[in-house]
């Protein structure tokens, strides 16, 4: 039988697919096994840079957990014992279609969880039909606090296994402040929907508190999502007195601003801070704007390069010598969202005699737990103990001439509790408080 099914022809168009081999094996009947939906962007502009790589990332760690390959903690077969079905399938169409996609999965298909989502836009709208449907829904990716903050304050079914948007702001703001001291003022380029908006808006408060004399400019540029085309922007960009540039720009949007703007010289005249460049980082290789500051939404990809423990040391080397390319920032974070699955699945199991545990079992293993991810722990120890928290790290992207890859400089790690708003408290609010309770 074949754990890993391909419904639909968006999913066909994915490469890579057949080489999960890992996840086929002689499954007796659906009871053995338990049904995870996985969508992803396999197609359009957030697919290369970002949605195949997440693919990849569950795929491996999908695979290890059926075989009992993973390193300890989680050496243990299966989901308490019983086999991964994966669904895998497209994420692109925006949140209309996806809703319908997600109806489906769980009214038709019966699957048993969802472990997925990159856009915040998209997670919005399945928040509330996740709570309605009453599915285990895993977030490992998208960055809008307003998840919990404002759709859902009080969650059941639905966890999100990073951060949010707010410890972006207040890492990078506090990057400025320890590194750039001559900053007299900022200006930006995010795209115009939830994610964009929420990280200019956490930076620029972050920078309110913690480097007031600054100035941030009134005329920040808002592009429309996936547009592709930013020669007006990167006009007034270079136009603009500010010096530093904000940028949460992902994907396939990222990629196109990065050759456009190095083609006019943005990168010469201006410092430019991305929050999620790391996705590009082998992708562009020598084209990468160097000297650029940036992150990976937490210590992922890049920044977990010399980690040591052996899940990383393992997962860096399946995933490489499977995709001949190392995990960015969204492989590390589809496997952390599936190894929250696994982590609760087995622990439920355990406190309920080694049977195999029901839903809401599951869910109260996972609420407020503490886990191993990939590349450091994750807290689940916010809006209820289904918001995680992470330390997060952001350093200077440099080429190694010696080894010829991309490496980070001047890298800064800031806990936790140091760069999101304590359990209960809205991030805004927290921001515009003066971030009290921080503990940096």
């Amino acid at each position: 039988m074949n754990i890993l099914k391909k419904p639909g022809k968006a999913a066909l168009l994915a490469t890579g697919l057949a080489a999960a081999v890992g996840m086929t094996a002689g499954i007796a009947n659906a009871a053995d096994t338990v049904k995870m939906a996985v969508p992803t962007f396999l197609t359009g502009a957030g697919a290369p840079a970002f949605g195949v790589p997440a693919r990849n990332g569950a795929e491996v760690i999908i695979e290890a957990i059926n075989k009992g390959n993973l390193p300890a903690p989680y050496s243990g077969k299966g989901l308490a014992g019983r086999q991964i079905e994966a669904l895998i399938y497209d994420e692109s169409g925006g949140g209309v279609k996806q809703v319908a996609e997600f109806r489906n999965k769980v009214q038709k298909q019966g699957v048993d969880l969802v472990v997925g989502y990159i856009s915040s836009g998209t997670c919005a709208a399945i928040t509330p039909v996740a709570e309605e449907l009453k599915v285990l829904t895993i977030f490992p990716i998208c960055g809008t606090p307003r998840i919990f903050e404002e759709i859902n304050k009080n969650p059941k079914y639905v966890f999100r296994t990073m951060g949010h948007a707010t410890a972006d702001g207040v890492a990078e703001a506090m990057y400025v402040k320890a590194n750039m001291p001559g900053v007299t003022g900022y200006t930006g380029i995010n795209q115009n929907y939830a994610w964009g908006q929420d990280s200019w808006r956490d930076f620029d408060l972050a920078m309110k508190q913690l480097v007031p004399a600054a100035a941030v400019s009134e005329k920040a540029q808002w592009p429309k999502i996936f547009s592709g085309q930013y020669g007006a922007e990167i006009s007034a960009l270079m136009l603009s007195k500010e010096k530093l540039v904000h940028s949460s720009l992902w994907g396939g949007d990222l990629e196109a601003f990065i050759f456009q703007a190095s083609a006019r010289g943005l990168f010469r005249k201006k410092d430019v801070l991305f929050s999620v460049a790391d996705t590009s980082v082998y992708r562009l290789g020598k084209k990468n704007p160097f000297g650029s500051i940036l992150g990976a939404r937490g210590p992922y990809g890049i920044f977990a390069a010399d980690e040591k423990s052996p899940l990383n040391i393992w997962f860096r080397k399946v995933y490489q010598d499977r995709y001949s390319v190392p995990p960015v920032g969204g492989s590390y974070q589809a496997a952390q969202g599936v190894l929250a699955a696994k982590f609760a699945y087995d622990k439920a199991a355990a406190a309920n005699g080694g049977k195999f545990p029901s839903q809401d079992q599951v869910i109260a293993a996972l609420e407020g737990a503490t886990f191993q991810g990939v590349a450091a722990p994750v807290h689940m120890n916010r809006s209820g103990g289904h918001q995680a928290a992470t330390k997060h790290m952001i350093g200077v992207l440099e080429w190694d001439k010696e080894n010829g890859q991309p490496i980070m400089t001047n890298v800064a790690e800031f806990g936790s509790d140091c760069v999101m708003p304590p359990s209960g408290v809205n991030g805004t609010e927290w921001l515009k408080g003066g971030m009290k309770g921080a503990k940096c």
